[in-house]
């Protein structure tokens, strides 16, 4: 079998709870990072030049060949990479719940994302901070004592969830004042022996966060 690819932007955006999954499974991959070019264009030509080269069919950022498959769609490629390492769910009725919860997640990313891409973000701020708070309050209520988000053994989800939530604590830190369970999870998760590793080396991207056009995590 060929060495992994994981072909993405410079930055953690989509693919960081994939680059933190392969890390977890100790999978040696390629780590393709592409760079924008510089204001106020911030041209994606290092991306565009070799798009329709590398066989995809659906060519895109993130992407992911192993030899076997050659995948874009972050979800797609983060359940793929779960599936082959046994962490998608341990029967049918599991792997229902756990693409629940990633999909939960992802309406809360999405919603933190549409906010820190947007040029009025610090007018929008206030409202957002509203409306997140039942959200963040819900997972906790879920979240509970588990060690988990479906109890004592780590899914995919979990990477999706850790990373979204580690976002929202740098852009707001109070927001976690009242659920210490979130904090304790963040915790929990960067002590994981691969990924307080990969915290600590130089493969890992601690920032920017998102895109050079954002108004928050870009520049």
């Amino acid at each position: 079998m060929s060495r992994p690819q994981f072909g993405y932007w410079k930055i953690r955006g989509l693919a960081q709870p994939i680059r933190l999954l392969l890390k977890f499974t100790g999978t040696d991959f390629e780590d393709v990072r592409y760079e924008f070019g510089p204001a106020p264009d911030y041209s994606r030509d290092q991306w565009l030049a070799v798009k329709e080269t590398l066989g995809y069919d659906f060519p895109n950022l993130p992407y992911y060949s192993d030899g076997k498959v050659k995948l874009t769609q972050s979800g797609a490629i983060l359940r793929y990479i779960a599936k082959v390492n046994g962490l998608s769910g341990s029967d049918d009725t599991e792997a229902a719940v756990i693409d629940m919860l990633a999909n939960e997640v992802a309406d809360l990313k999405q919603a933190f994302t549409g906010l820190v891409y947007n040029p009025n973000m610090e007018s929008l701020k206030a409202d957002w901070l509203v409306g997140v708070k039942p959200k963040l309050q819900r997972f906790s209520k879920y979240l509970g004592t588990r060690s988990w988000l479906v109890g004592e053994k780590i899914s995919y989800a979990d990477f999706l969830f850790y990373e979204t939530l580690e976002g929202h604590r740098l852009f707001q830190p109070a927001l976690f004042d009242d659920y210490p369970n979130l904090k304790e999870y963040i915790s929990r998760f960067e002590s994981l022996p691969a990924i307080s590793a990969y915290l600590k080396s130089s493969d890992y991207i601690a920032y920017p966060w998102n895109g050079p056009a954002a108004a928050w995590g870009g520049k």
